[in-house]
This record gives structure tokens, C-alpha cells and sequence, in this order.
């Protein structure tokens, strides 16, 4: 829980209440240490702890599953409620999962006044979540993974291995959920966990993990002082727009195209919740550098069109309707 101490919390009440502090909960033995952990750490960083079951809907009886997930969390001490999504199909069933997911925390946050959300990712997703930003071509930022902290989101595990948790609530009796999409081979994170990341250590050797997480925190070093430049660069390029913001044409096509490039993903990630690929960056960026009066860039959630000298992002599908509550606060508007 070192990440609690370092300026996360505040009391949004008012000073002498104790923050409150929600665990995201699946029912895994990811989310059940966490609780615990969060539990046991509380009295020490003088917070309340709550926790939110997602239910997703997905399965049979999810409901059940997600009621036996919130009885365990009780018997921990740790208030819980149950929270059932509905789950759209913008950008394939984990990303429109994960979009959901994220849109009732951030709710429940607002609800209750919550300071920070805790989200039980671990080492072994921070390896995973590399290696399928690699697949998709996304280039030096797939890198970087997740954060330890995004807002009020807080990965207080990402440096514990997934064998650690399921150690931990097996010590403590506690009964964890083995989600079956977590094994299941049409999802590409599933292959990745049992088919590709045994094959690198049994070809390349143990640590492959350990070592893509110590890539991760190194390349978002980096790429957010890179960000961080560029935030302050389009302060004067870019205007809000209907459901979107638009983009002047004339810096993206003055800068180089690292830079250029990397404009169009921070747009596309912070305004949409949309991690773009290579190809998806390349597409967008023609509008700007090889503008022949073609019509508009679909990419998943967004319709990127080119309108005289700005380029335009807008919204589509479920995204438009989904997306609203993860958007961060525009720095450059």
C-alpha cells in the first residue's frame, strides 16, 4: 500500500473525515488479497475501505458470483456492493468489458466521495498488457503498460506476482472465483497468459515477466515527460468540438512525425479512452500530410475527418455514449 502515502488521498469532505477508499472486486485472488490487504492496511493510513463487485453479465449466473464474491469481502470486515454493467461491443468484448468496468468505478467514486480506487492488476497483467500492445503495433508507448497510479486509480499490486495473491487468499481460506474467460483461447490476453508467456520462459528463461514490467516502468518514464512536453505544445492547437475536439493541421504538419504521431495517440487516449496502432496513427496522420481531399478515418469508437485546416475527432457508436465519464480533464483547453 506504499502508493496510498504519496499525496493520493485527500478528504474531499473536509478535514477530520477519513478518506474513503473503494477495491475493485471480481471475486479472483487478485481482488480478495487486495481487499485483505486493504483491510489490514486501513487503521495504518487512517481510511475507510469499501469495495464495488463488478458484475459484467457475461455468464451464467454472474449475478450469484458476484453476490459470493461481496458475502466473502463482508466476512473481511469490508462493506461491499454490487454492481451489474452492461456491457457494449465498441472495440471487442475486453476492451467494451474494460470500458464498462471503468465507467461504474468512476460512478461509484463520484457516489460516495471516494479518494482513490483500487485495482487489483498485478506484475503478471502489467507483462501481459505489454506484450499485446507489441501485437497490435503501438509502438514505444505499449511499452509502458499501466500505471501505478492514473487519478484516482491506484495498481497498488503491480509489482506482485499473480502466484503471490492466490498464495495469500489460499492462507487466509479465503474461496477466490477462477474466472473461465481468464482460460478461455478466443480471448487474446488468455493466449497470451497460458500459451505465450510460458513458451518465452521455457525458450528465453525465467524472469520474462519481472523483465517486461522493468521495461514498463522505464518506458513510461519517459514517455510521460514526453507527454508531458506535448500537453503544453497543443494548448494552442486544439478546440473543442462536438462530441470530440478538433486539431490544427498546420503544427501536426510542421513537427516531425514522432511528434506528430504521438499527438494523434494522446488525443485519441485521453479524450476517447482509445489506444490506437500503428496502422490506425498512420491512416490519421495521411489527413494531414498526404491530404487529397479523402473522406474520413474510422478507427475503433472514433471518426477522424479532415475539415480545412483541422483535423476533427469525433466520437461513434457506444463509445459516444460510453466514453464521457473516462475522459480526464483536457490540459490543453
Amino acid at each position: 500500500m506504499r502508493v496510498l502515502s504519496s499525496g493520493v488521498l485527500a478528504s474531499p469532505s473536509g478535514a477530520g473525515e477519513r478518506p474513503l477508499v473503494l477495491v475493485a472486486v471480481s471475486g479472483g485472488a487478485d481482488s480478495l488479497a487486495l481487499t485483505a490487504a486493504a483491510a489490514h492496511a486501513a487503521p495504518v493510513l487512517d481510511v475507510r475501505i469499501a469495495a464495488v463487485v463488478i458484475d459484467h453479465r457475461l455468464q451464467p449466473d454472474s449475478d450469484a458470483v458476484a453476490e459470493r464474491a461481496a458475502a466473502i469481502v463482508r466476512g473481511l470486515g469490508v462493506d461491499a456492493s454490487v454492481a451489474a454493467v452492461s456491457v457494449g461491443d465498441a472495440g471487442g468484448p475486453e476492451a467494451a468489458a474494460r470500458v464498462a468496468r471503468y465507467v461504474a468505478l468512476d460512478d461509484a467514486a463520484r457516489r460516495t466521495g471516494a479518494s482513490a480506487v483500487l485495482l487489483g492488476h498485478t506484475l503478471d497483467d502489467q507483462a501481459e498488457t505489454v506484450l499485446l500492445g507489441l501485437a497490435r503495433g503501438s509502438g514505444g508507448g505499449s511499452l509502458k503498460g499501466m500505471a501505478e497510479v492514473t487519478g484516482r486509480l491506484v495498481r497498488p499490486f503491480l509489482s506482485i506476482r499473480r502466484d503471490e495473491t492466490r498464495a495469500a487468499v489460499d492462507e487466509l481460506g479465503l474461496s477466490a472465483w477462477d474466472d473461465p474467460h481468464n482460460a478461455d483461447a478466443s480471448f487474446a490476453r488468455a493466449r497470451v497468459r497460458h500459451r505465450v508467456l510460458p513458451v518465452l520462459e521455457a525458450e528465453l528463461g525465467p524472469g520474462i515477466a519481472e523483465a517486461l514490467a522493468r521495461t514498463a516502468e522505464q518506458a513510461r518514464e519517459d514517455a510521460d515527460a514526453f507527454d508531458e512536453m506535448i500537453e503544453e505544445f497543443i494548448e494552442d492547437i486544439c478546440e473543442p468540438a462536438e462530441a470530440g475536439l478538433s486539431v490544427d493541421v498546420g503544427p501536426l504538419a510542421a513537427n516531425p512525425a514522432a511528434i506528430r504521431h504521438r499527438i494523434i495517440r494522446l488525443v485519441a487516449r485521453g479524450e476517447f479512452g482509445s489506444s490506437l496502432t500503428r496502422a490506425h496513427t498512420l491512416a490519421i496522420a495521411a489527413l494531414v500530410t498526404d491530404w487529397r481531399g479523402q473522406g474520413p478515418i474510422d478507427v475503433p469508437g472514433i471518426r477522424v475527418s479532415r475539415n480545412g485546416g483541422r483535423l476533427v475527432f469525433t466520437a461513434t457508436g457506444a463509445l459516444a455514449r460510453e466514453c464521457e465519464p473516462l475522459r480526464r480533464k483536457r490540459p490543453w483547453l
